[in-house]
């Protein structure tokens, strides 16, 4: 190629011969470094064809788009899940006749008996529960002694757990609105084999016994302290009565114990991050249960959410005042006690509401 050439007035050799013999402008030796027009600057990487090695730069609206997918996917199936589940859940007729106290705040009876929903024959109900909420005051969680004695239509004054053996969910509703003047919205019953199933489902559960429990009748033997268990001790737990001085009042409180473990559990990132576990424990609770005939999805789970609340630190855990542990109730406290459910006024309850039922 030429060493040199003609020189314009910005001190570039003119042409030159490159290595394909093609003639190109070059700066001279002693000349400006100053580009003549239409070139790039030099060292600049315009023009200049890009390297397969090069890394490319990608845009993030494809990876941001992807995310919002999965999102709605994982919120249809949140959804979509216990939808399913409600549609297996067995509905049945809770609803008594004749009159009934006015309403007032929100009440719900919570059931657990012996037997499964969809078993025909009537089993015992070893589990009472009303929770009440709304009205400003706290969540309240009531335990009703299954020896409580009641008046129950036609039958007489009896244990109020043969209202249910007498006459199903109607006739207990009714004898429970006859005996505390506070109206009953809602009805759940879950069979104590399927609360076992549910823990299961969950994984297990903690419970925090208070002492050493041997319990023969209720085949549970377990040491004091905070523990996990299955599905078998934790029925076992609350089922127990005769390893205690205050028997029925003792397998009330940790009934309501382990109610407030499962809730806990079922609301667990554990549990809800998991779909796998999420959709076995919304079946198994799906089968196991039973709702009144009235009840609708919507209400079914805020009452879920407000008996989470009331065991889960947010609301208040009590049993009926009672005067002795026969279980006969202290009428008095009772009519003070129920009168607050149901005007709402649970923050007044004071100490009506104790984990006994006993007086402080």
């Amino acid at each position: 190629m030429s060493p040199s050439g003609p020189k314009d007035g910005d001190g570039y050799d003119w042409l030159y011969e490159d290595e394909s013999g093609r003639h190109q402008p070059r700066p001279a030796a002693s000349g400006s470094a100053v580009p003549p027009p239409n070139l790039p600057p030099p060292g600049s990487k315009a023009g200049r064809p890009k390297r397969s090695d090069e890394p490319r730069q990608r845009k993030p609206r494809g990876k941001w788009r992807l995310l919002w997918l999965l999102l709605v996917l994982w919120i249809a199936f949140l959804v979509i899940v216990p939808l399913v589940a409600w549609s297996k859940i067995t509905k049945v007729d809770a609803t008594p006749g004749g009159d009934r106290p006015e309403d007032g705040a929100t009440t719900w009876l919570l059931v657990g008996t012996d037997k499964r929903p969809k078993d025909r024959s009537r089993g015992r109900t070893d589990t009472i529960l009303l929770l009440t909420y709304g009205g400003g005051g706290p969540s309240v969680l009531t335990s009703i002694p299954r020896d409580s004695l009641v008046d129950i239509p036609g039958h007489g004054r009896t244990k109020v757990n043969a209202a249910y053996a007498f006459g199903g969910p109607p006739l207990l509703v009714e004898t429970l609105e006859g005996e505390t003047g506070v109206h009953i919205d809602g009805y759940s019953e879950i069979g104590f084999v399927g609360l076992r199933d549910v823990v299961d489902a969950l994984g297990g559960i903690e419970i925090c016994p208070e002492q050493d429990i041997k319990d023969k009748d209720a085949r549970l033997n377990i040491k004091e302290g905070c523990q996990e268990v299955n599905g078998k001790t934790a029925l076992a737990y609350s089922r127990s009565r005769k390893a205690f001085a205050n028997g029925d009042i003792a397998r009330g409180q940790h009934q309501r114990e382990v109610i407030g473990a499962i809730g806990e559990a079922a609301l667990s990132p554990a549990t809800v991050l998991n779909p796998f576990t999420f959709s076995k424990v919304a079946t198994t609770t799906a089968e196991s249960l039973a709702v009144g005939d009235d009840v609708s999805l919507p209400s079914f789970v805020r009452f879920a959410w407000k008996l989470g609340k009331a065991v889960g630190g947010d609301g208040r855990s009590c049993t009926v005042p009672i005067a002795d542990l026969s279980v006969q109730w202290d009428r008095e406290r009772a009519v003070k006690y129920f009168g607050h459910l149901k005007a709402g006024t649970t923050d007044q309850l004071g100490d009506l509401c104790t984990e006994d039922g006993m007086r402080d």
